[in-house]
């Protein structure tokens, strides 16, 4: 364990991995990877922006199906297409590059964990009062991918108050402690960050893994849980100080291991539900005496991306096929109802409300351009919304009338629909800059304010009033993404993702 504050200075814009780690392939081919791959997808293929491109982590992909990907790019990522850059010969050279394991096989187990581990701060050494002055709980945090930065903003004068950097390509969103006071960071590299709002200042910091998908903090706030891609581990911290609790290998009765795709915190259950990418089952984990349980899931297929109803009684996934979802019964583990959902929902980002004395659920799509509305009491489907696009994010609160969705993908990429949800029509479309990126709603801890991202490097948060939805103020940012309020994360409020 190193204890020293300077470390939080140095951005992981490389991976830390020992060059023995490297395969020695053609110079010409690994010179096409490090010009072409490796800003994204890590210099010795360990990930980064984009996933580990390593031979087990690209099992379900065939070669061909690679190279079409590098030639194509691939819809709803951010891979780009090199067809225009590249010749048929390079591209075939780099898809067998990526298929060759490299000259070790990479771990990141206890050893590397333990080594990793950061304390610029020890747990209560800092003072319990903030060092500004603002509503602790109307405070949000910008994430900025554009240089690795986050922006603390005060949700009352809509002001930032802060600006830091942050490890290299966080993803998943920021998870808050119960009280507000902490704030958990995960990047794709696989560093966890607890970060003080009050004192503006890292206090722990970990690598849980070399490609992670996402974290989760536990109800209580005791326990931090990260999900990775590389290597298949779901791995349990002390929340205090990032202290390894536990590695849990995750794989099926025969051997068969996974990669985690998400993980998320079930409060009203007190346990962690985790998403595998690999393997037909979903996972439910509670912690006794310091030690993780695991609750085991048979699927009937392979599901990509979870929702749950405010109770947490039913688990809603994405079927891979990108054609349907089922609905499973927490406590039973078992498939109660089969949703159609063509053109690959983003459950993730799906969001609930009352509608005519009933609860329903919506969701935009990845491949088309809709949103599906579902009768949580029944399961059906009562609406299907058709959008300029397929969308990314979807959001509302409790006090507001309207939901918001973008349009992420495709042409119509810079436009955002606004949906009443007692008529379940769109009222208005706004374009709020022309050719770019608007993108991620997110409101204010009262309803009454909201923040768009215009998701460019020259881009910027814009603040709108969420009843008359007007623009009242733009704040200049650096590629703004995810906006996360204090409030709306630790209360679970309806329209927030979760």
């Amino acid at each position: 364990m190193i204890v020293r504050k300077e470390a939080w200075l140095i951005l992981a814009t490389s991976l830390l991995i020992p060059a023995s780690l490297q395969a020695n392939p053609a110079p010409e081919t690994d010179a096409l990877y490090q010009q072409h791959c490796a800003s994204c997808h890590g210099t010795d293929r360990l990930g980064g922006m984009g996933p580990a491109l390593l031979p087990d982590n690209l099992s379900r992909l065939k070669k061909p199906q690679a190279e079409d990907a590098i030639r194509e790019g691939r819809p709803a990522t951010q891979m780009p297409a090199f067809a225009d850059i590249l010749d048929s010969e390079s591209i075939t050279a780099l898809a067998e590059y990526i298929y060759r394991p490299p000259a070790n096989t990479p771990t990141w187990g206890k050893a590397e964990i333990l080594d990793s581990h950061l304390l610029p701060h020890l747990q209560g050494s800092l003072p319990d009062e903030p060092v500004y002055e603002a509503d602790m709980m109307n405070l949000f945090l910008v994430v900025e991918i554009g240089d690795h930065h986050v922006t603390l903003l005060d949700g009352d004068r809509m002001e930032p108050i802060h600006r830091f950097p942050s490890r290299y390509a966080l993803h998943g969103g920021p998870k808050y402690s119960p009280d507000g006071r902490y704030v958990y960071f995960g990047s794709r590299d696989g560093w966890i960050t607890k970060y003080d709002l009050y004192n503006l200042e890292v206090t722990a910091e970990v690598r849980a893994g070399i490609n992670m998908r996402n974290i989760a903090v536990s109800a209580d706030g005791k326990y931090v849980m990260a999900a990775n891609y590389l290597p298949h581990t779901l791995v349990l911290f002390d929340a205090d100080n990032l202290e390894l609790m536990d590695i849990i290998p995750v794989e099926n009765d025969a051997g068969d291991s996974s990669r985690v795709s998400a993980v998320y915190a079930a409060p009203p259950r007190d346990s962690f539900i985790a998403a595998l990418k690999d393997i037909p089952e979903a996972w439910e984990i509670t912690v006794e005496e310091g030690k993780p349980i695991v609750r085991r899931m048979q699927t009937d297929t392979w599901l990509d991306d979870f929702f749950f109803d405010p109770g947490y009684d039913h688990l809603i996934g994405a079927a891979r096929d990108g054609k349907h979802g089922l609905v499973i019964n927490l406590d039973t583990g078992k498939t109660v109802a089969d949703l159609p959902l063509p053109g690959m929902p983003h459950l993730g980002s799906g969001i609930t409300w009352e509608y005519q004395g009933k609860r329903v659920m919506a969701t935009p799509h990845f491949r088309t351009g809709a949103v599906s509305i579902i009768d949580m009491d029944n399961w059906e489907v009562i609406k299907t919304l058709e959008t300029e696009g397929p969308g990314f994010f979807m959001r509302s609160h409790e006090n507001s009338r309207y939901a918001w969705v973008d349009v992420f993908f495709g042409p119509n990429k810079d436009k955002v629909h606004v949906i009443d949800k007692q008529t379940l029509e769109i009222v208005k479309t706004l374009q709020p800059a022309p050719g770019k990126v608007a993108a991620h709603v997110e409101f204010d801890r009262y309803g009454e304010k909201l923040l768009l991202s215009v998701w460019d490097n020259d881009g910027a948060v814009i603040v709108y009033d969420a009843d008359t939805l007007e623009e009242e103020k733009r704040i200049q940012m650096n590629k703004p993404s995810g906006k996360y309020n204090v409030w709306n994360k630790i209360n679970y409020e309806e329209g927030t993702s979760h």
